[in-house]
């Protein structure tokens, strides 16, 4: 009768020989993948190891992407992706079609915001469902508005917030509030500071004590937007919107028009206009009025999309038109 010592080195030989048998096998899955014609003669465990590492990484997403319901497939939100040609280090797979990515160089693109990998050729095919990581977020200010609340989980870029708590707590009632430009370089200097610290950028009258570089903060950011707060789509609505002369056909064309704004981009007019409306509330103190509100926001909030100089020119004054109709009746469009 064996001993107890010898039935446990038994047990422990047969757990070796089915691990080797198991290694084996996903060795031969992973070759099988990589289109690896394998001889008798296999390569040794290290290199093996590097490959299993990256097939797995690749796999945990597309295992994922593979077990989701129908109902979860449904796109939840309207934020395209942004891709770009990639070259990936080691072995990847679409996580679109879960098949294997060819090539050495080039081999597919990689959304810069959320980080998805798929072929070039199924980029077309990936819903718009794009969650922004911060990891993948380098800067505040030229980053698209969608892209930047989607990151940080907020209803406003933070530029916004911040710096609209900040005037009206200590500005509302300042001379020429946002006609009277602040220094630029102090500007610049606002700008690299949210690029670098976000939310916890210091812009308190300790930091800034002339609120004017706060409002130029503020205007720069609206203007480095690459897709300005009345976006490109929803652009020539808003121009025919302000040539009508019937006040209520006028203010429905407004509401359809706000109809096609991105919901970030909405909810941020909204809350910039309540803003610009209260500055006109002390228009005797800051000598600011919806007129003169308009015609510095004009050009900052929208912009026409590939027109020719001419119209662009003309559009000027309905832009202005636009922006004051948006501040005198922000408590009947929002």
């Amino acid at each position: 009768m064996p001993s107890r010592e010898s039935y446990e080195v038994h047990k422990e030989e047969k757990s070796l020989v089915q691990k080797a048998k198991r290694e084996a096998n996903q060795e031969d899955i992973l070759a099988a993948a990589l289109g690896m014609r394998m001889g008798p003669q296999k390569p040794p465990a290290t290199f093996w190891q590097p490959l299993k590492l990256f097939a797995y990484s690749q796999l945990t997403s597309l295992v994922r992407r593979a077990t989701l319901k129908e109902s979860e497939r449904t796109p939840k939100s309207e934020k395209v992706h942004n891709f770009k040609v990639h070259t990936f280090r080691g072995p990847h797979w679409c996580e679109h079609c879960a098949s294997f990515m060819w090539g050495l160089m080039a081999q597919g693109v990689k959304c810069a915001d959320c980080g998805l990998n798929v072929h070039k050729q199924c980029s077309s095919l990936v819903p718009d469902d794009c969650k922004p990581d911060l990891r993948h977020i380098r800067k505040i200010y030229s980053c698209d508005l969608t892209t930047l609340v989607k990151a940080y989980n907020t209803a406003r870029p933070m530029v916004v917030d911040m710096c609209i708590r900040e005037i009206e707590s200590r500005g509302l009632m300042s001379e020429g509030l946002y006609r009277i430009s602040g220094f630029s370089d102090l500007l610049e200097e606002v700008k690299m500071a949210f690029d670098k610290d976000g939310e916890k950028t210091d812009i308190s009258v300790n930091a800034y004590e002339d609120i004017n570089i706060i409002t130029g903060a503020l205007k720069l950011y609206l203007r480095d937007l690459p897709v300005p707060i009345i976006s490109y789509d929803a652009y020539p609505r808003f121009i025919e919107a302000a040539k009508l002369t019937d006040p209520e056909k006028k203010l429905e064309a407004f509401r359809e028009a706000l109809a096609l704004l991105p919901p970030s981009h909405s909810e941020t007019l909204k809350y910039l206009m309540a803003h610009l409306k209260r500055v006109t509330q002390n228009e005797k103190f800051n000598l600011m009025n919806a007129e003169n509100l308009a015609i510095i926001f004009g050009p900052t909030l929208m912009r026409a999309p590939d027109l020719d100089a001419i119209t662009s020119l003309n559009d000027i004054r309905y832009q202005r038109q636009v922006v004051e109709v948006l501040i005198k009746n922000e408590d009947v469009l929002f």
